[in-house]
C-alpha cells in the first residue's frame, strides 16, 4: 500500500527548538530558489493515491491547498492533483492506461516497478519515459539522496523509468497494540500467536467489540501468516526439494494459520464482516476503540497516538514484537528498497519533464526539508537564533494536516522514518527505540525475482504481486475462515493454482533460480 504506507507524524504540547535542517550530503539550501523568478509557473497533472488522509479526502479542491500552492510557488508548478481511491489504486491506474488518458506524472504506490505486471505493458508500449539524461542534468541532489539500490529497481534494459521514494529499512511493518487495554487484561506483552489469541479473548471479555483489527483481503492484517512464514507474495518463495515455489505451499503450516484466523472469527475476535472491513472502516473502528490489536505501518505510531485519544483520552498505543511461530520468528514482509514510484509521461515537452524533474529534485534539499517538515516561516513554524521553532499538531485534523504535507505532497523521501520529525517529541523518540530495537528485527522474506516472473502477470488469479494475493488464494482463504469449506482441503487449492497457471510460475521460478538470472536470496529462502 505507497506502498502506502507513509513517514511518521509526530505530536506534542508544547513548540521546539531545533538546529537547522542541513543534512549530510546535501547542498545547504540549494533548492530555496528553485523555480523562482518564473514569469509563468509550469502546469502539470499528476495521479497519485489519497493514500486514505483525512485532509486530502475534505478538501473541496485539492489544488487549491496551501501545501499544494506553495510547494508550486518554490519550485515553479502548477500542480493538476488527481486523486485516485487507494482501494483501487492498481485497477484504475490499468484503466487509464488502456484509455491512453495519462497526465503528465503517474506516482504509483509500492510495488508499481517498471519491470513488474502492473507497470511493465506500459513501459513497453512507450507510454513513460527514461530519466536517466533528465536527472543528470536536472535532478542532482536526487541522484545524491537515493540509495543506488532504490535506483536499480526502477530500471528497464538498464535506463532509469521512475523516480523512487526509498526505505532505509526492509522492515517496516508492524504490530500495534492499546496497551492500557492490554494492561487491563493483566497480561504480558504477547510472544507467541497462542499468546495473541489470549491476550485477544481477554480483551473480548473486558469488552473490546473485535480485539484483532482485519482488514479487507488480509491488508495489514497478514501477521499471522508471517508467524508461520507463508505469506503469499511474490517475494516469498522458497526451495523445495528441486522446485521453487511460494512459501503457501507449506501445507501444515498454512493450515495452522487459517485455523488462527478461524478461531479468531468464531469467537468473535474479529469482526464478523471482516471480508468487507474497507480501510476507512477498519480506520474508523481503531479510532473508536473497538479494537486492541492491528498490524501497520511502523512509522505511523505517533497518527495513532494522536488519532486514537478523542474517543478514549486514557489511549496507550505502543509497538510489540509480531507474534511468532512455530520458529520462533515474525513479522510481515521486508520490503523492496523503494516506495512510491514516479513516471513521467513520453508525451510530454523536455520543457516540462525538466520542470517535473527540478521539483522533485527540491525535496530532497534543504529548503524543501523544511517546508514539507515545518511548513511555512510565519505560519507554522518561526526562526529564533537561527533555528526553526515548530509547533507540532495534537488533534487529528491537525495530524492528518502534516501527514498530507510531510507524507503526500513529498514524494521522494526515506519512507521507513521521518526522523527529522520524530525526534522533536518524546513520543517519536519512542518510536525511532521501538523502530530500531523491535521493528528492524522482525520480518519474512524468501527468493524474489528481478523483473518479476513473467507467467505471473500472464495468469491473473493465481499470479502473485508484490504485496497482493493470487485471486484464487485468497478466495479460498477467505471461505475457509468463514467455515465454507475445509481447511483440511489446503491440498485441492494448491492443484486449482497450478492448473490456473501455477505450474508455469514454478517452471520459471525454477528456471530461473537454476540459471541465476535476477535472483535474490532473503533470509527465509530455504536454501543452503
Amino acid at each position: 500500500m505507497k506502498r502506502w504506507q507513509k513517514a511518521g507524524i509526530v505530536s506534542s504540547l508544547a513548540c521546539m527548538a531545533v538546529a537547522g535542517c542541513s543534512s549530510p550530503g546535501k547542498p545547504e539550501e540549494s533548492g530555496k530558489a528553485q523555480g523562482q523568478g518564473a514569469q509563468t509557473p509550469v502546469k502539470v497533472s499528476l495521479s497519485m493515491s489519497d493514500a486514505l488522509n483525512k485532509y486530502a479526502l475534505a478538501s473541496p479542491d485539492i489544488n487549491k491547498d496551501k501545501w499544494v500552492k506553495k510547494l508550486g510557488e518554490m519550485t515553479g508548478v502548477e500542480l493538476d492533483i488527481k486523486l485516485v481511491p487507494h482501494a483501487d489504486f492498481k485497477p484504475k491506474t490499468a484503466l487509464m492506461f488502456a484509455s491512453n488518458d495519462i497526465p503528465d506524472v503517474v506516482n504509483t504506490i509500492q510495488g508499481m516497478f517498471p519491470e513488474g505486471p502492473d507497470m511493465g505493458g506500459a513501459i513497453k508500449g512507450g507510454l513513460f519515459m527514461p530519466l536517466d539524461d533528465l536527472l543528470k542534468e536536472y535532478g542532482p541532489d536526487l541522484l545524491k539522496a537515493i540509495p543506488k539500490e532504490a535506483w536499480d529497481e526502477v530500471r528497464y534494459n538498464g535506463k532509469i523509468y521512475a523516480i523512487p521514494e526509498y526505505l532505509s529499512s526492509p522492515s517496516r511493518r508492524a504490530t500495534f497494540i492499546r496497551k492500557d487495554l492490554l494492561d487491563k487484561t493483566g497480561l504480558p506483552v504477547p510472544k507467541t500467536v497462542d499468546d495473541l489469541l489470549n491476550v485477544l479473548r481477554a480483551m473480548k471479555k473486558n469488552g473490546v467489540e473485535q480485539p484483532f483489527a482485519f482488514r479487507q483481503n488480509f491488508v495489514y492484517s497478514d501477521s499471522i501468516f508471517g508467524a508461520y512464514d507463508v505469506l503469499p507474495y511474490s517475494t516469498m518463495f522458497e526451495k523445495q526439494g528441486d522446485q521453487i515455489v511460494p512459501k503457501f505451499f507449506k501445507v501444515e503450516a498454512m493450515q495452522k494459520a487459517l485455523q488462527v484466523y478461524k478461531t479468531m472469527y468464531d469467537e468473535g475476535l474479529m469482526a464478523k464482516d471482516f471480508a468487507s472491513v474497507d480501510g476507512n472502516k477498519w480506520t474508523n473502528n481503531i479510532n473508536a476503540g473497538k479494537s486492541g490489536v492491528w498490524n501497520h505501518n511502523a512509522n505511523l505510531l505517533t497518527t495513532w497516538i494522536n488519532n486514537t485519544k478523542p474517543a478514549n483520552p486514557n489511549s496507550e498505543v505502543i509497538l510489540i514484537p509480531s507474534p511468532v511461530g512455530d520458529d520462533g520468528k515474525g513479522g510481515m514482509m521486508k520490503y523492496s528498497s523503494t516506495g512510491g514510484l514516479s513516471y513521467i509521461n513520453s508525451k510530454v515537452s523536455k520543457e516540462k519533464a525538466a520542470a517535473i524533474v527540478k521539483m522533485y529534485n527540491f525535496m530532497v534539499t534543504d529548503a524543501g526539508d523544511k517546508l514539507f517538515n515545518f511548513g511555512i516561516e510565519g505560519d507554522t513554524y518561526e526562526m529564533k537564533d537561527g533555528k526553526v521553532v515548530y509547533k507540532q499538531p495534537t488533534t487529528p485534523e491537525g495530524t492528518y494536516e502534516e501527514q498530507f504535507r510531510s507524507v503526500m505532497l513529498r514524494m521522494v523521501k526515506d519512507t521507513a522514518l521521518n526522523r527529522t520529525l520524530l525526534s522533536l517529541s518524546d513520543d517519536g523518540k519512542k518510536l525511532i527505540q521501538q523502530f530500531d530495537t523491535i521493528v528492524v528485527k522482525e520480518g519474512r522474506d524468501g527468493i524474489s525475482f528481478t523483473p518479476e516472473l513473467t507467467a505471473s502477470a500472464k495468469y491473473t488469479d493465481a499470479g502473485l504481486k508484490f504485496s497482493d494475493m493470487p485471486p484464487v488464494i485468497l478466495d479460498h482463504m477467505l471461505k475457509m475462515v468463514y467455515g465454507k469449506e475445509p481447511i483440511s482441503d489446503w491440498p485441492k487449492v494448491l492443484e486449482e493454482w497450478k492448473a490456473k497457471g501455477g505450474n508455469d510460475i514454478i517452471k520459471e521460478a525454477t528456471e530461473r533460480y537454476n540459471k541465476k538470472t535476477g535472483v535474490k536470496l532473503g533470509a527465509d529462502s530455504n536454501v543452503k
